[in-house]
């Protein structure tokens, strides 16, 4: 990163300039060196709140893909972490990622572990990531371990953004309608109402209830969207209590067909994260502690939290599993199956593919439904609505002839 700085030189003359630094403490360290007296140091791109609120510095999940690979790479060519990451930090093109690594490098140059330094920032390297890290240094394979890390993250990217995307579409399709619903009741239907009513011909009830429908979004409209915005205000604050966090977690796994699919992310991200662990040498408690961190519901996360505190009092995993409903009887037969032959971490492994599977086939065929029934939904919408005001348009132009 590059600093402005204005100093004093050895002679007394104020000199001011330019240095590259990973951070401004390596920055100062390195004018001292010079024999300079800092007068002011600054970044020389200022954080402002409009760069704050930007998403264009935002780490991804394929940004951090990319990196573990390259990490993979350099360990397995013998260079040392403190270059690495200071090579990587040169290079990235994200500006957030490339203050993160210089900030790693700068912890690793002051002594710090890997994986001390990298749980500094879980924005970016969850609870998981780092854990493994720590297997890494542990085991001396740290090679592996980021390469173990970039398969696995790819795999999750892949099945948790499939997912994302099968309702976007819907999402997408039902916002237009409702703009184009409310930008008919407000803008075209007065209109028209003005007409039919002038003519003095008789309404139908249907189109009777259209016009009143009309006529509330054009004179409490304003209370609609007052009664939406505090709804959405009280589900808020609700998501962020531990209650409402657990609510719409189990509300989640219950809606109709999603709910299915959300049962396959979860139970795919469970079995992926802990064979990852497993393998890598990770203890069964920890596995679960960190898999239960980082899965992404309150429902599965109180389950695995409970099932870690009757693995510590001497259960096996397999039996803590099969309380709980959520957890279908195939997987917890699986993990008994691996605990009598050594062989959890494989045996989730394989689950983990099949669950990936599951998940992928699930959006196809939700894909493939939604199309169709939007389709419908919408056409019987619109008709419906054209159709009570057009039937008296027709009505008034057959009476005049």
């Amino acid at each position: 990163m590059l600093y402005l700085y204005k100093a004093i030189n050895q002679t007394g003359q104020k000199t001011e300039g330019s240095i590259d630094a990973f951070s401004m403490e390596v920055a100062i360290d390195s004018l001292q060196k010079r024999g300079l007296v800092i007068i002011t140091i600054d970044p020389a791109e200022k954080e402002t709140w409009l760069s704050k609120l930007s998403f264009a510095d935002k780490v991804k999940v394929k940004d951090v893909v990319i990196l573990s690979r390259q990490m993979a790479t350099l360990f397995e060519a013998q260079v040392s972490a403190l270059k690495i990451f200071s090579l990587l930090a040169a290079e990235v093109e994200n500006k957030r990622l490339q203050k993160i690594l210089s900030e790693v490098a700068n912890d690793l140059q002051g002594g710090s572990s890997i994986s001390k330094a990298l749980n500094k920032h879980p924005e970016v390297f969850s609870d998981f990531y780092v854990n493994m890290v720590k297997v890494g240094e542990e085991t001396g394979k740290l090679n592996e371990t980021f390469s173990y890390l970039a398969d696995y993250l790819d795999r999750n990217y892949e099945v948790t953004s499939k997912a994302k995307n099968a309702l976007i579409y819907p999402a997408f399709v039902i916002t237009v309608f409702l703009g184009v619903m409310i930008l008919m009741f407000t803008v075209i239907i007065p209109k028209i109402s003005i007409i039919l009513i002038s003519s003095g011909a008789p309404i139908p009830v249907y189109t009777a209830i259209v016009f009143a429908i009309s006529n509330f979004f054009l004179n409490d409209g304003w209370v609609l969207a007052a009664v939406v915005v505090i709804a959405g205000f009280v589900l808020y604050k609700y998501s962020k209590t531990d209650e409402g966090r657990t609510a719409i977690a189990r509300f989640k796994l219950q809606v109709p067909f999603i709910g299915d699919l959300y049962k396959k992310l979860y139970l795919s991200i469970i079995s992926d994260n802990m064979n990852t662990m497993i393998l890598s040498g990770v203890p069964m408690v920890r596995a679960i502690e960190v898999t239960a961190a980082v899965v992404g519901n309150d429902v599965y996360k109180r389950i695995l939290e409970d099932c870690m505190i009757a693995v510590e009092s001497g259960s096996s995993f397999s039996k803590a599993l099969s309380q709980y409903e959520d957890i279908p009887g195939i997987l917890v037969q699986m993990v008994r199956v691996g605990e009598e032959t050594g062989e959890v971490g494989s045996i989730l492994k394989t689950m983990a593919n099949f669950y990936r599977r599951e998940v992928i086939n699930a959006v196809d065929t939700l894909v493939s439904l939604i199309e169709p029934v939007m389709i419908v939904i919408l056409g019987l919408g619109v008709g419906i609505l054209l159709a009570s005001v057009l039937i008296p348009i027709y009505d008034i132009a057959n009476s005049a002839a």
